[in-house]
């Protein structure tokens, strides 16, 4: 994902991997118990076959772009087992920011909505953070992903997902008061509020320096406690075996999923492990 790493993607394993156009082939058990995520940097690669899991970036990098790759992907996670247990073979990830303190430069920032924290009328406040979030959820689902999802023939219903929010400091974020702090939060929440309002799971992706510096501490209140965490920054599978017992991103929720990066010829990909 967008500044925790980049990506290109080929399967590393122990044997060697005959790469074809789309995919690539892997030795036998090689990622079935294992899932992948790839996104736009990953266009134009072999990604892995036998994956029990695939989870794609429905955006470019930035919260208000596309993913140019997301249908060939949506196919390619779509072919995944689905055999690990817990975790869906097609799973989703969309990048996050809050760009509230450049409301003047920008068009995306709302002038109006309701929130659980009162009205929003334009200011770079907590209500006007909140609908950020849940037009970028909006955007996400019916602006980018059902209709390539539909023209790449993958059936999706986006109550059967697992939503992941990639929260990340190279994206834009309010930043320098506790005050900046909450209305990141409210862009997230508003966000997870509106997937789940749908019926969808959602989760969490981070590393736990990036969550302090970007959201901090999050209260019981929040409608993000509770959701599960997916832990960046391990470079194997040894190490991510470890941060499956690190502290969640939100103190109500699990740990489960550990990522960690594998290269090979030079080319990376990520890798996820269940907790």
């Amino acid at each position: 994902m967008r500044g925790l790493r980049r990506v290109t993607g080929v399967l590393a394993g122990a044997a060697a991997l005959a790469l074809v156009p789309g995919t690539a082939t892997a030795a036998p058990g090689d990622g079935a118990d294992l899932g992948f995520d790839v996104s736009y940097p990953q266009c134009d690669t072999p990604l892995p076959a036998g994956h029990g899991f695939g989870i794609v970036g429905v955006n470019g990098g930035v919260a208000t772009t596309i993913n140019p790759c997301l249908a060939d992907q949506l196919r390619w996670a779509q072919r995944a087992s689905g055999d690990v247990a817990e975790h869906p073979g097609l799973q989703v990830y969309v990048n996050t920011a809050n760009p509230g303190q450049f409301e003047d430069e920008i068009s995306t920032w709302p002038r109006s909505g309701t929130s659980p924290y009162g009205e929003c009328a334009g200011d770079v406040d907590l209500a006007c953070s909140y609908v950020y979030g849940q037009t970028r959820a909006s955007v996400d689902i019916h602006g980018f992903l059902l209709p390539t999802a539909a023209q790449a023939g993958v059936p999706v219903v986006p109550a059967d997902l697992v939503w992941w929010l990639d929260v990340e400091t190279m994206n834009t974020w309010q930043s320098g008061s506790a005050a900046a702090l909450a209305a990141n939060r409210a862009t997230l929440e508003g966000m997870a509020d509106y997937l789940g309002s749908t019926g969808a799971e959602v989760g969490l992706y981070s590393t736990g320096q990036q969550w302090q510096q970007i959201v901090g501490l999050v209260p019981p209140s929040s409608p993000l406690y509770e959701l599960d965490s997916w832990l960046a920054g391990a470079q194997s599978r040894t190490e991510a075996a470890v941060h499956c017992g690190d502290a969640p991103l939100t103190a109500g929720g699990d740990v489960v999923l550990s990522q960690y990066v594998v290269e090979r010829d030079g080319r990376l990909l990520d890798h996820d492990l269940p907790c």
